[in-house]
């Protein structure tokens, strides 16, 4: 087995070994990246080669001088492999670092898609990358939502939750669709980023073509109040395994009407109806701190009242 640089004409297959992968989501499929504009990322790509086949991946690319970071323009990144034993595991980690060192890499920073992303929840390479002298750069405490379509979602929630939904779903004049309308979802979106003085991670155009290129994977839920937008989440369909809740908007104005409610509501069932593991619904960062791992309490017990529990999202560190 060796490790090769990517190259265009390994596309279709880099992308089929993602999406039959144990651990791969979009972020880490190159038709993912094509919604970059061209020339934004130098990216360096790896491909571990076995016999002819693909073995494992790793989208990254090589930043400041000497830095090799995984993901790069993307949620996650990592090793992405097959349900691999132990020992195999160990070998992709070992193979990395000696690539690493062979060709100067000053260090090595991965961020893996959170373990419930996983078909079958492993943690050799985790322990592997540790056992290496990897560590822990960062934690993000994020939420998640365990589902089963046998069980009505609303009795998981809060009371307060679930009168607020039950009242929603009486009201005629709340509706929700599943739609393209980015043109009146985003407006409202950056509204509600401006006011934590932030900004989306998309631009319109970028959900736009992220939808052209992967129609499977993305779809915008929209709240309506007699047919005006008041509320919506774009959520993004990462691999069989996990539905995640990508951005959340709402009209402030119209915030007595609890949209944000409704349309969790609407994903967990859409989700659990469609044989989905999991509703991901974010990190809980507080922004406006220094320090980037302060999680934001007001968010998580919001998220809590959904029954979502914490998974973290971990950020691997090693300086070779």
């Amino acid at each position: 087995m060796e490790i090769i640089p990517y190259s265009e004409e390994w596309k279709d297959k880099w992308d089929k070994f993602v999406e039959d992968s144990n651990n791969g989501t979009m972020f880490q499929m190159q038709k993912f990246f094509d919604y970059h504009k061209p020339g934004k990322f130098s990216f360096n790509h790896l491909m571990y080669i076995h016999k002819g086949n693909i073995a494992a991946v790793i989208p990254g690319a090589i930043v400041n001088d000497g830095s090799f970071e995984s993901p790069i323009g993307a949620s996650y990144g990592s090793i992405v492999t097959k349900d691999v034993k132990f020992a195999e595991a160990l070998e992709f980690v070992q193979m990395l670092l000696d690539y690493g060192r062979k060709n100067n890499w000053k260090d090595i920073c991965l961020t893996p898609a959170p373990m419930i992303y996983e078909k079958h929840q492993n943690q050799n390479l985790d322990f592997a990358m540790l056992w290496s002298g990897f560590s822990f750069k960062l934690h993000y405490i994020s939420s998640a939502i365990k589902l089963d379509k046998n069980e009505e979602i609303l009795q998981r929630c809060s009371p307060t939750i679930r009168r607020n939904v039950r009242g929603s779903l009486k009201n005629p004049d709340i509706t929700v669709e599943i739609n393209d309308r980015y043109d009146q979802f985003y407006p409202i979106l950056l509204e509600n980023k401006a006011r934590h003085e932030v900004k989306p991670t998309h631009s319109l155009e970028d959900l736009i073509k992220l939808t052209e290129l992967m129609p499977d994977k993305l779809k915008l839920f929209m709240v309506y109040y007699k047919r005006e937008p008041i509320g919506g989440s774009s959520m993004f369909f990462p691999n069989k395994t996990v539905a995640l809740c990508f951005y959340n908007m709402l009209r402030y104005d119209f915030a007595e009407l609890k949209p944000i409610q409704r349309v969790m509501y609407e994903i967990l069932k859409y989700s659990a109806d469609n044989g989905y593991d999991y509703v991901d619904i974010g990190v809980s960062q507080d922004t406006k701190a220094e320090n980037p791992m302060t999680p934001s309490m007001s968010l998580i017990e919001f998220k809590e009242k959904f029954d979502a529990k914490t998974t973290m999202r971990n950020t691997f560190y090693i300086k070779l």
